[in-house]
């Protein structure tokens, strides 16, 4: 499989016990179905979601940050590289081998140092003479006898090598006429030749056709500091290799142009085009070497493949959704600034929660619900209801939860308190991220509102804190440039909410949440559920002032 197999199941900005229960749910779903599908969140958990994952023993979804893909979420050509140290030869023959033009130079941490083509290396066989000489000048006497496949008989420390090559070819003048001093030098089996170049100070010494060295030869290279190579080749194919000793990092680009894993595909897309270059390294963060990616990659990658549950608002889902592959829709609520290119398996029911809908697609199908499975989604179900006082509660929720507590040997009104307890603990916790873990963002009419919504047991826990909850709210319309912010505080045992409103259109809330005569803050009697209730009072106020 590839990354395009995957598929990401994911909730809503600022995820809540339903949104998350139903990623995770219904991408183990997908699972049984034979589908690549990895649930993800879109933001961090509140208590309540933490404590029932942590309760049936599910890992945190992944965070998902963009619809479009990275380069590192997109098949790129593999990191294949050499060290600065490879002869020029070895590398022409791991290009050949991967069938790859170019080649990152790596350290032994795969630290990328340096970048190497194929055209780099045809300037070395076919560019100017004096290129090759400087280049061979600089080469260990090593990787010379490595790249035409010989013996390095001798080696000595004090080489002295200027990185001209000599074929000798003995004449009526055998040697007299040849200025070999400090020159590589390329001859035949002729012991006394060879002692006479060592002493007329050749740098180093090839020897083709010989299997050995007579021992005054040996002498007289210690002595005058001369290496002896004896070649693997004649003096032909040994004279042509040789300029294909040197290290790779006497040629590479040692700054070439990269782009980080992280980038968005189709942001270095663009970018490419300013280059001729036909493929360019991907680094990390720490600039190891993590891929090739050339254009051809990019012509043909698709952004991700996503399916939305409890949402299907562009607004509240993740960055770029519209750029995404939108494979299906499995939600509960209002459909409003929906649209894709292509046709989608789209699910809408009205009913109290997206959990109950998954635990149905589960029985449909007839795929057996695990039970740690069954007590999350009964979770989920219990709070996007409000353990049933929600007036969004429907008899399908009810049977539902019947069935999931059967399935996860709970009784519903025990694990309910149970939940609701251990998630709402407010001490301790500053009011600016109480109103951030549970919040949805709506345009009404040009009107940028929020509404955040705080369930706890009971509403008492709030009684001495509304100096620092106004004072919270006020940060937070200026960071996030709203006109109107509204946080509906819940309580379960008193089956209603109290509210808070800050921003410019904050004095529209006393219409749409009246107070008691007398009472400066009254308990609105069963107004608890966000959709149904509370978001469609405060669009009324709004359409009418606006």
């Amino acid at each position: 499989m590839t990354q395009d197999d995957i598929v990401y199941v994911t909730g809503h900005m600022h995820p809540d016990t339903d949104s998350v229960a139903a990623a995770i749910a219904y991408a183990f779903f997908k699972r049984t179905q034979g589908v690549r599908a990895v649930p993800c969140r879109l933001g961090e958990l509140n208590a309540e979601t933490k404590y029932l994952l942590d309760r049936f023993g599910f890992d945190e979804p992944m965070l998902l940050q963009d619809a479009r893909k990275t380069l590192a979420e997109i098949d790129l050509d593999a990191p294949i590289s050499i060290s600065p140290d490879t002869t020029i030869r070895r590398t022409l023959q791991v290009m050949q081998d991967e069938d790859q033009p170019y080649l990152g130079v790596t350290d032994e941490e795969k630290y990328l140092i340096g970048m190497v083509t194929k055209s780099d290396l045809v300037n070395v066989g076919l560019g100017d003479t004096a290129l090759g000489i400087e280049l061979l000048k600089q080469t260990p006497v090593k990787n010379i006898a490595e790249t035409i496949e010989g013996t390095l008989y001798y080696d000595d420390p004090e080489v002295h090598m200027n990185g001209k090559v000599s074929i000798i070819a003995l004449t009526a003048a055998k040697l007299e006429k040849y200025d070999i001093r400090d020159r590589v030098v390329i001859m035949g089996d002729d012991p006394e030749s060879q002692l006479e170049l060592i002493k007329k100070g050749a740098g180093v010494l090839i020897v083709v056709w010989s299997n050995d060295i007579r021992e005054d030869v040996l002498e007289a290279a210690k002595k005058n500091h001369c290496p002896i190579i004896l070649s693997g080749h004649g003096s032909m194919n040994t004279s042509r290799y040789i300029y294909f000793a040197p290290p790779v990092k006497l040629i590479m680009n040692r700054q070439p142009v990269t782009f980080r894993e992280d980038e968005l595909a189709e942001d270095v897309s663009k970018k490419i085009t300013a280059y001729r270059f036909r493929a360019f390294p991907v680094i990390d963060d720490e600039q190891h070497l993590k891929a090739y990616v050339g254009r051809h990659h990019l012509m043909n990658y698709k952004n991700k493949k996503i399916i939305l549950v409890d949402h299907n608002e562009f607004s509240q889902s993740v960055r770029a959704i519209e750029k995404a592959q939108l494979l299906e829709v499995i939600d509960h609520h209002r459909i409003n600034d929906f649209a894709t290119n292509q046709p989608v398996n789209f699910r809408n029911e009205i009913i109290g929660s997206t959990a109950t809908i998954v635990q149905k697609i589960y029985r449909e199908n007839q795929i057996p619900i695990p039970p740690n499975m069954a007590g999350l989604l009964l979770g989920a179900v219990l709070s996007d209801t409000l353990m049933f006082q929600s007036p969004t509660t429907t008899q399908v929720d009810i049977d539902a939860a019947n069935v999931l507590a059967a399935l996860g040997d709970l009784d519903i009104k025990t694990f309910g308190k149970d939940m609701f307890s251990a998630s709402s603990d407010i001490k301790g916790k500053k009011f600016y991220d109480l109103i951030n873990q549970d919040i949805k963002f709506f345009e009404i009419r040009d009107v940028k509102t929020m509404v955040s919504q705080i369930i706890v047991p009971e509403l008492s826990v709030f009684a001495e804190r509304e100096e620092e909850i106004l004072r919270a709210m006020e940060t937070f319309v200026g960071k996030k440039n709203l006109d109107l912010l509204v946080v509906a505080t819940t309580g379960i045992l008193d089956n209603g909410s109290i509210f808070y409103a800050a921003g410019e259109k904050a004095k529209w809330m006393e219409e749409a949440f009246p107070n008691q005569r007398g009472e400066r803050r009254s308990l609105q009697k069963g107004i608890v559920s966000r959709k149904k209730q509370i978001v469609p009072a405060i669009t009324e106020v709004i359409n009418k002032y606006a």
